[in-house]
């Protein structure tokens, strides 16, 4: 297994490349030789997207392009990480054909993005015969995410509850949160059951408000909500995601193992460790 990413690193089978810049991606590919790939590479969230928005764009699609190039060429088969941001202002319970059957308006660039990189590797596979699982992930959260103002909504409440620091909770959103190992471990078995042209939500099971995720973090920390300010909704999002993940379940084996208030526990944990 190789891995690749933007930071010097001197950890074994590593490659430094920007996917976004085709010449680096190219030589990647020309010096080894790969089965699979799982292409992860992105520039992520909502408010990151607006902020930093050429970034966003060159990363997403044009990075996205240069991995379909190569795979034109080099005949490795894909999985791609897309959003559930990609089934924008839909309300009813999100299954995996809706984007085919359901006129969506996608709510922010960062959504844009990743439903144009489904329509590219849609219309690579049908040109040139590519061999790509799409998976749309909803939520993944856990230990190994480092707070930035831009990360998710987990990840930022522990930390600014962590450190005394205000924020914000939108309560009427909902969401289905899945802890990272359940997330991982299904990405893995999609190997063994590769399905061209196949594409999975990838969520956790359990539908809540965001309310309930903050006050679980206050209360393993033995702490009051004086500082969260609660408001009713937040923009460029969407209300609900009700999801669906029978396909995952049957052909990946997906099942969720830590409930929330488990992998908000470890989440803190880790969080303590890094942050003192």
């Amino acid at each position: 297994v190789w891995s690749c990413d933007l930071v010097h690193s001197d950890k074994p089978n590593y490659i430094r490349c920007d996917v976004s810049k085709y010449r680096q991606v190219e030589h990647m590919f020309e010096k080894h030789e790969f089965d699979y790939v799982y292409h992860t590479a992105a520039e992520f969230g909502r408010w990151n997207g607006e902020d930093y928005y050429e970034n966003l764009w060159l990363t997403n699609v044009v990075g996205t392009k240069n991995i379909i190039r190569m795979q034109e060429r080099k005949k490795f088969r894909m999985i791609f990480t897309s959003s559930s941001e990609i089934y924008g202002d839909y309300n009813g319970i999100m299954t995996e054909d809706i984007p085919e059957k359901v006129p969506l308006r996608q709510l922010n660039d960062y959504a844009m993005t990743k439903w144009v990189n489904e329509m590219q590797i849609l219309n690579s596979a049908e040109k040139f015969g590519t061999e790509t699982v799409r998976v749309r992930l909803f939520n993944t959260y856990g230990p190994g995410e480092y707070y930035s103002e831009y990360r998710s909504a987990i990840c930022v409440f522990v930390y600014k509850a962590l450190h005394d620091l205000p924020y914000i909770v939108y309560t009427k959103h909902k969401r289905t949160s899945c802890y990272i190992d359940d997330t991982v471990r299904t990405l893995a078995n999609i190997i063994e059951n590769f399905k061209p042209g196949e594409v999975y939500n990838i969520a956790g099971t359990e539908l809540h408000d965001m309310k309930k995720v903050s006050d679980l973090i206050l209360s393993y920390l033995g702490k009051d909500d004086r500082l969260v300010e609660y408001r009713d909704v937040e923009p460029a999002t969407t209300l609900e995601k009700k999801v669906d993940t029978s396909k995952a379940t049957c052909d990946l084996g997906h099942h969720c193992t830590v409930n929330l208030e488990e992998g908000i526990a470890r989440t803190i944990e880790w969080q303590k460790k890094v942050y003192g």
